[in-house]
């Protein structure tokens, strides 16, 4: 049995929750008290997160002109980027915690991402 059980279609499920909460929970959690941009940085992601699925090639996508691959190298690309945030705009507490634990949410949903068939990921 393959560790990598995350489909294309788990992860579409997925993605617009995630974008959501990226965009609301800042503001829930009241980020920002180490760095204005802890507060921001999540908000324009979750912005960018949902209009990347609204163009991705997958059943929930909109227009469909974006293909998954690149998606989720995207989505890697953001997991690298919030692991990497705290010690780069020294966040620290809550802001430094909600992008370490995003950040290592989003790069294990990649690494369980299930190759499609006949594509190389």
């Amino acid at each position: 049995m393959s560790l990598r059980f995350v489909t294309r279609s788990v992860h579409a499920y997925l993605d617009y929750p995630v974008a959501i909460a990226l965009m609301v929970l800042p503001f829930v959690l009241g980020l920002g008290q180490s760095n204005p941009m802890a507060l921001w940085l999540s908000v324009v992601t979750g912005v960018a997160a949902f209009v990347l699925t609204v163009l991705t090639d997958h059943h929930l996508g909109i227009w469909r002109v974006l293909p998954y691959k690149f998606h989720l190298a995207v989505d890697l690309l953001v997991g690298i980027t919030f692991l990497m945030a705290p010690s780069l705009f020294g966040f620290s507490g809550i802001d430094a915690l909600f992008y370490w634990l995003n950040g290592a949410a989003v790069v294990v949903v990649i690494s369980l991402s299930a190759p499609e068939k006949g594509v190389m990921v």
